[in-house]
């Protein structure tokens, strides 16, 4: 009797500290309803840096106009050592390390700095020369290379490739599993490379809805999310196999004794 009633102690305090565990510190943006979101007004635009890949499309009315502008790969040799009347794939531009591309017929042009729409604008105002007054080419530019990294206490950290060229923090947890319950929410390291290629590291805070208002709330191409194990996480690794051996010998050797004075006693 005695037993049962000590069992239905401890499972009682089990289920009150249970029950007593706070969400806070695991709620993400957990004052969003107390704070302005003015300052997050705004479309993000992806700025060209160098080692970017990009893909430039011209088109116009008349393609023969256009061609000159388009790289292409040329097909493999066949059989007959003929190359294919396929036009083949676009070739892309690599942005080197001072911000230039080489560009078909025009030679260097300067695009790092620039949004998508500002450099098509200046490869538009450079090709217009060469072509017809009547011509209103359309100038397509796509940062092919665009992705971010996302290391530590999170599902399925890796490299996510962003086609949208727009990525925010959350998305980008998001698409790596989300936070596992050993991830400090309130310290997120950003690592970010600039146009001259110095590092920068900053810290952002899950919890706190003021993230929505950051200027590193949208990921560049290149970021570098760190997720910190938590203390629980830092001091549980701490505890090698050899250590846990010893739990369960101790446990074994305790139930044994256990069992050896209850038959004694009887």
């Amino acid at each position: 009797m005695k037993k049962i009633i000590f069992s239905l102690i401890v499972t009682a305090m089990i289920m009150t500290m249970t029950g007593c565990g706070s969400s806070k510190g695991f709620t993400y943006l957990e004052n969003a309803d107390s704070i302005s979101l003015a300052a997050s007004r705004g479309l993000y635009d992806a700025r060209i840096m160098p080692k970017d890949e990009l893909t430039i499309t011209v088109n116009t009315t008349d393609p023969d106009a256009a061609a000159p502008f388009n790289l292409q790969v040329r097909n493999q040799l066949g059989s007959g050592k003929q190359v294919g009347s396929g036009g083949g794939s676009l070739q892309g531009y690599l942005v080197d390390n001072s911000g230039f591309i080489n560009f078909p017929v025009i030679g260097k042009i300067h695009v790092s700095g620039l949004t998508k729409p500002e450099c098509e604008d200046l490869i538009k105002s450079k090709i217009q020369p060469y072509l017809a007054r009547t011509e209103n080419p359309i100038v397509t530019v796509r940062m092919s290379s665009y992705h971010v990294t996302v290391l530590g206490e999170v599902g399925s950290p890796g490299v996510i490739p962003v086609s949208t060229e727009k990525m925010s923090v959350m998305e980008a947890i998001a698409q790596a599993g989300d936070l596992g319950v050993y991830g400090k929410r309130n310290n997120i390291m950003l690592i970010r490379e600039d146009a001259t290629g110095e590092k920068h590291v900053v810290r952002l805070n899950l919890n706190d809805a003021n993230l929505l208002n950051s200027p590193y709330y949208y990921l560049q191409q290149n970021d570098v999310l760190y997720i910190e194990p938590n203390t629980v996480k830092a001091k549980n690794s701490g505890i090698g196999s050899s250590t846990t051996l010893w739990f369960s010998f101790i446990g074994i050797v305790t139930s044994v004794a256990s069992l050896l004075v209850n038959v004694l006693r009887k």
